[in-house]
C-alpha cells in the first residue's frame, strides 16, 4: 500500500475505565511503581491528592486506537509530542479521540491530533503525532 485509506478531517475515539489491576500490570511489564501510583498516604500529600494512573496507560489507549480503529492493523507511532494537563485516577473512565489533521499522499503515513478527556471532558492528554502503517509485503 502506498498510501492511507482515510481523509483529513476523519476522527475516531476509543474509551477505556482504569482500574487498580491496570496500574498493577503496567508496573509489572514497566517497573514503574512510582509512589503516586501505589501509595495512597504519601500520594495524599501531594497536589493530585489520590492515587493516578501511569501515563502510559492514556498513551496506551492511543496506541490501541490507531492499530485497532484509525487507520487501522500494521498502524505504529513514528513521532509523538504529548502534553498531560491533568492527571488519570484510578476509576476514571477516559475517551481518545483521532482527528486526521494530513496523509501523505505517497507513503502510508498520516499526521494526527489526539486529545483524551475524561468522564467529566475534562482534557488529561493533548497532542499530535505521525504514523506510519506497515502492510505485508506482496
Amino acid at each position: 500500500m502506498d498510501h492511507l485509506d482515510i481523509s483529513v478531517g476523519q476522527t475516531a475515539s476509543r474509551e477505556l475505565t482504569v482500574t487498580p489491576e491496570m496500574i498493577e500490570s503496567y508496573a509489572q511489564i514497566t517497573g514503574d511503581r512510582n509512589p503516586l501510583h501505589f501509595d495512597a498516604e504519601w500520594t495524599a500529600k501531594t497536589r493530585f491528592g489520590r492515587l493516578m494512573a501511569q501515563g502510559g496507560i492514556a498513551t496506551g489507549l492511543l496506541h490501541a486506537l490507531v492499530a485497532m480503529d484509525m487507520p487501522g492493523a500494521g498502524t505504529v507511532f513514528t513521532k509523538q509530542a504529548w502534553t498531560f494537563p491533568r492527571p488519570v485516577y484510578i476509576g476514571d473512565t477516559i475517551t481518545a479521540e483521532a482527528t486526521v489533521l494530513s496523509v501523505n499522499p505517497r507513503r502510508p503515513m498520516a499526521d494526527m491530533a489526539f486529545t483524551v478527556t475524561n468522564q467529566d471532558g475534562e482534557e488529561v492528554l493533548k497532542g499530535e503525532a505521525t504514523v506510519f502503517q506497515a502492510t505485508p509485503e506482496e
